[in-house]
């Protein structure tokens, strides 16, 4: 979040220098520095066997299918985020939770923390929030996330960490790239 007033007493903020940082905007009123706060949301992929989960929520793209994703609240861990998320939008219960990176989602001014975990428990119990959700053979989920360019991502490392081997996962990239 880029700050142009103070939070707190409203004045309009100047920049001023801070070492590496460079110019950040600064109330001299209240004598406070606002750096930039990208909101942190969490990505996730979810195996059960050879397959993952996905989902379709046309406000995020129109043709293609997503990873579950959901922002972090204040007071809980990214790695609580995860299973909260999973359980809200899906219904499930998960395991082995393994941090993959981060992604950079400059537009919405967001870092997505991206995660892989191994489904545990439950039945699908879609959310409101999700027009759709089922698991799909991980071979067909790159071509099936045809937008998604950050979960495509995801799951190419899924896909290396699971020791993937063969080309049929990647038959829908243009670069033929299983990197």
């Amino acid at each position: 979040m880029k700050f142009k007033y103070c939070p707190i007493c409203g004045t309009k903020l100047e920049e001023k220098y801070s070492w590496d940082e460079g110019k950040v905007p600064f109330c001299p009123v209240d004598n406070i520095m606002y750096f930039d706060t990208p909101k942190p949301c969490i990505i996730v992929a979810i195996l059960k066997g050879d397959k993952i989960l996905l989902l379709k929520q046309s406000y995020i793209f129109k043709d293609s299918k997503v990873l579950l994703s959901g922002y972090v609240n204040n007071g809980e861990t990214v790695e609580e985020t995860v299973h909260r998320e999973v359980l809200e939008e899906a219904g499930l219960k998960i395991k082995n939770l393994k941090y993959l990176g981060s992604e950079c989602l400059e537009s919405k001014e967001i870092i997505m923390l991206t995660f892989m975990a191994e489904y545990e428990s439950g039945e699908i119990n879609k959310s409101p929030e999700v027009e759709w959700v089922d698991w799909s053979n991980i071979e067909d989920a790159l071509c099936e996330m045809n937008e998604d360019k950050i979960g495509k991502k995801i799951v190419k490392k899924v896909l290396k960490e699971i020791g993937y081997n063969g080309e049929k996962a990647y038959r829908c990239e243009s670069d033929n790239s299983n990197a």
